[in-house]
């Protein structure tokens, strides 16, 4: 089991910029990747950015060049930098760690940019 705990979201003005912070307990050693993604009210859950236990990042085409993701020294905390925030970047975001048995989610932080 993986219990994931995100931290930082909250209000900001568009071109602004927010720290998400995502701290992994249990079976950390068994994870292969960690990412977020983002909710947006009466939309779909979409990825926002990934990282593989060896450091490899891939990111949605909206967030590329504004937002990146990375990892603690420990291994067990994932980051999203947010810059350059936008409107259409309001939604909940999750943490998600991904294992070889299963796919585990943070309870979400909801990150508001007003225009």
């Amino acid at each position: 089991q993986v219990r994931l705990v995100e931290s930082g979201g909250g209000l900001v003005q568009a071109g602004g910029s927010l720290r998400l912070s995502c701290a992994a307990s249990g079976s950390i050693f068994s994870i292969n990747h960690m990412g977020w993604y983002r909710q947006a009210p009466g939309k779909q859950r979409e990825l926002v950015a990934t990282i593989t236990s060896g450091g490899t990042t891939n990111y949605a085409d909206s967030v590329k060049g504004r937002f990146t993701i990375s990892r603690g020294n420990a291994k067990n905390t994932v980051y999203l930098q947010m810059n350059s925030l936008k409107p259409e970047d309001t939604a909940v975001y999750y943490c998600n760690a991904v294992t070889i048995a299963d796919r585990y989610w943070g309870q979400g932080t909801q990150v508001t940019v007003s225009s």
